[in-house]
């Protein structure tokens, strides 16, 4: 069973993507070619994968764990419902999901 996911991003032009549950939405952000790097792969040591979860999204994700919750304070343009893309594993009940790419956002593998 697939489902969507919409990014945002960051000029503000929605990308539709179809995921299937158990992806992560970091691969499935790069995949779909939006500007988010993961430089440490999903490890939590950074923020460059950071998105902004759309706020009706937010209370139905896993909530972040205190680790995900450090690096956010590294994150340009963090929001109060900023998540690491990383940490999102997207199951059934996400179909329909959305978030943004900030527009601080800077994927130096494409320089």
């Amino acid at each position: 069973m697939s489902i969507t996911i919409t990014f945002i991003d960051p000029r503000g032009k929605p990308v539709e993507t179809i995921a299937e549950p158990g992806d992560n939405l970091l691969r499935v952000g790069q995949a779909a070619g939006l500007p988010l790097e993961g430089t440490c792969e999903g490890q939590m040591a950074c923020s460059t994968c950071h998105v902004i979860v759309a706020p009706e999204w937010f209370e139905r994700l896993p909530s972040a764990a205190e680790e995900e919750e450090d690096m956010l304070d590294f994150a340009a343009g963090a929001r109060r419902t900023s998540r690491l893309s990383c940490q999102i594993e997207l199951t059934a009940e996400m179909d329909g999901l959305t978030v943004s790419v900030p527009s601080e956002s800077n994927d130096l593998r494409r320089m």
